[in-house]
């Protein structure tokens, strides 16, 4: 299946994703013989000559003038059975189940023996349209009538199949698709959106067509790469209104991009493009980054994430360590597997590079195709289709949650119909909150078999865990100019690292993801200046609050400046340090090794609970504590110095107990004797 999955275009990048019939017929009819026999099942050559005819439109996708040569050889001659299983094959390419299955039918009832494999082949177009009770009545007939006869085929396997969909469609699960609007959509077919954290911006793939006049005039194109081509498109969402889309003008080329991911903050943005002069094979995934001037010229990402083989569908995960993908490789379970690679480092143009990959493993994959990974931000959710898992049709949509202690994924759920029909549903994206996910589609709206971007509200069961986010930009105190700085969230409790990013260096913003369970530290960091530090405590939270909108001031070296420590933490009422505070510490004993002319002083701050003679002794105390820690990891005791405050020197008003946290504080000052490393 290429990336697009909605026609068949020559590139590979589109086609049809449909379980291939098992017609051993159809290969022995466009070879000019039937199986054991010399002769076609007609004496007609005139329908022998529209026949041959139609093999050879057939083969060149050119589905309309087969079945015109097919029906004049039909004509010609009413029991021309070879004829209606080629008609009948050609109706499966163009995913028109009920004529295929009333092909089929008028040919067994012309012979009921002559090809016995119709009656399964009748079964799986059943089946595609959804009439289940019809299709076991087909698939027993196949097993009837190849009794004793040697079959690669599977009937029994297909009967369970059609039982799960016909119990599924019993009990379906709540559904309202909403169009997102003309912003995004047109009258081309528009699919596989992808989200911004912030859900303020979606890249979509548009099917365009190179020569607009011939497509208004000529509406029934074939969707073939002689007459479209896919390009990218993105659209700003502003007071929930998705805004008039945009082409990338950068990355849009005259060939086809398509199956996209951005980064949780819109920067990064991995695509798949096939056929290229750098590519290492059929399709391969590329890299982009937003500049100041634009999206970067696109970058493959080469070995070990690219091959000789066929990679596609990128997902890049929230935290920036993992890009998930499809691939053909060798060494997988089935077609086209889920795969992942981790980030291990930088390329000086920030183009990430990937360590070993890894295939997902049987609780994901399985012996038919997968595809369109998704993994959620709170990094558990799995979101993917797939052929070979128990479904409703074709490609389905499953879910499969990630095991917090074992790090194994569960096995997957269907979501359900009718979110999943007999037709394919692929490229599913939620938003961090896990309430509203979006989807393209191509009959919700009309039978014009058109693709459109839809949103629905996400039912209960099927959500990740929510996820918040902060954002906000990075500026230079003194002069409030924007800054590129080095962005970690750090979990608090093992000082292991969740996210590790930069703010832009043309704007300074930024957007890290905060998945709840946690307690986190967020530090931000650049050389010649202190860091600054923020605190999040999700830790006993299974719900996200509102996103965090902050903007970072960094204090260059120079006598004066302040830093409050916030995830410097003491046990109560006591100056010992507790373990969490060891990610913050860590942190300064690095900006003093860094600047070795950099003297500090620290400063201990209380609230006004209690006596004032209490409060500045425990103040002094946990001063102390830190230089006593900062000397222990080999600082100099002469570059710093220690003194209690009290509560003499509150930052906000003490009436409120978050005003009364902020004053309890510790906090380091860049004392005079400073000459800051350059």
């Amino acid at each position: 299946m290429g990336f697009a999955s909605i026609t068949k275009i020559k590139t590979g990048i589109m086609t049809i994703n449909h379980i291939k019939l098992a017609t051993l017929l159809i290969a022995t009819l466009l070879s000019g013989n039937i199986s054991a026999q010399k002769e076609y099942s007609t004496r007609s050559k005139k329908a022998i000559e529209f026949f041959k005819q139609a093999q050879s439109f057939f083969v060149k996708n050119e589905f309309e003038q087969a079945v015109e040569q097919l029906n004049n050889a039909i004509a010609k001659d009413r029991e021309f059975k070879e004829a209606y299983y080629l008609k009948a094959e050609v109706y499966h390419a163009q995913k028109s189940y009920e004529q295929e299955f009333a092909t089929i039918e008028k040919a067994v009832a012309l012979d009921s023996t002559f090809f016995v494999s119709a009656y399964f082949n009748a079964g799986i177009a059943l089946y595609h349209t959804g009439q289940y009770d019809q299709a076991i009545e087909w698939f027993n007939h196949f097993k009837h009538y190849s009794k004793g006869k040697r079959t690669r085929l599977n009937p029994d396997a297909w009967i369970e199949r059609t039982y799960f969909a016909r119990e599924t469609v019993k009990k379906p699960v709540i559904f309202s698709p909403v169009n997102v609007g003309g912003g995004i959509n047109s009258q081309y077919n528009e699919y596989w959106p992808s989200l911004t954290a912030d859900e303020e911006q979606m890249v979509f793939t548009v099917l365009v067509p190179r020569d607009t006049s011939l497509f208004l005039a000529q509406k029934n194109l074939p969707y073939t790469s002689n007459y479209f081509n896919e390009d990218f498109y993105i659209s700003t969402r502003e007071e929930g209104i998705w805004q008039p889309r945009e082409p990338m003008m950068a990355i849009n080329t005259d060939t086809n991009e398509g199956a996209q991911s951005l980064s949780a903050d819109g920067r990064w943005m991995f695509f798949t493009a096939c056929g290229r002069g750098d590519s290492k094979g059929g399709c391969d995934i590329y890299f982009s980054q937003k500049t100041a001037t634009g999206w970067s010229q696109p970058v493959n990402l080469d070995s070990p994430v690219n091959t000789p083989y066929w990679e596609s569908q990128p997902c890049f995960s929230a935290d920036g360590l993992t890009l998930y993908f499809v691939s053909n490789r060798t060494g997988g379970i089935g077609k086209k597997d889920i795969w992942k690679a981790s980030v291990v480092d930088q390329q000086s143009d920030g183009t990430p590079i990937f360590g070993d990959v890894e295939n997902l493993g049987n609780t994901i994959n399985t012996e038919e195709d997968e595809a369109s990974p998704f993994i959620h931000p709170d990094n558990s959710s799995l979101y993917f289709s797939s052929e070979g898992w128990p479904g409703m049709g074709r490609m389905d949509i499953y879910l499969s949650k990630r095991n917090k202690e074992t790090g194994r994924w569960q096995p997957p759920v269907n979501i359900g119909y009718p979110i999943n029909t007999p037709a394919d549903e692929i490229g599913l994206v939620i938003n961090t909150a896990g309430t509203r996910a979006y989807f393209s589609s191509d009959g919700l709206a009309d039978k014009s078999q058109r693709k459109e971007i839809y949103s629905f509200e996400l039912p209960q069961e099927l959500r990740p865990k929510p996820v918040s986010y902060v954002k906000g930009r990075v500026y230079d105190r003194k002069t409030n100019l924007p800054l590129t700085a080095r962005i970690d969230l750090t979990r608090l409790v093992d000082s292991e690292p969740e996210v590790t990013t930069q703010s832009a260096e043309w704007s300074g913003q930024y957007l890290v993801c905060l998945p709840p369970g946690n307690d986190y530290a967020l530090n931000v960091r650049k050389k010649g200046y202190m860091f600054h530090s923020e605190n999040f405590a999700l830790k006993d939270s299974n719900t996200i609050t509102d996103p965090y909108i902050i903007d970072v001031y960094l204090s260059p070296l120079v006598a004066g400046e302040k830093v409050v420590l916030r995830n410097v933490f003491y046990a109560t009422n006591s100056a010992i340090l507790e373990s969490e505070s060891m990610v913050e510490l860590e942190m300064l004993i690095e900006v003093l090794t860094e600047n070795p002319s950099l003297h500090l002083e620290i400063g201990g701050h209380t609230d006004n609970i209690g006596a004032e003679s209490y409060n500045l002794k425990l103040s002094r105390d946990r001063a102390q504590s830190v230089y006593d820690f900062l000397v222990f990891k080999g600082i100099d005791a002469k570059r710093l110095t220690y003194k209690g405050y009290g509560m003499t020197e509150p930052v906000e008003s003490n009436d409120t107990e978050t005003g009364r946290a902020r004053n309890r504080r510790t906090e380091v000052k860049i004392l005079d004797e400073n000459s800051p490393k350059q």
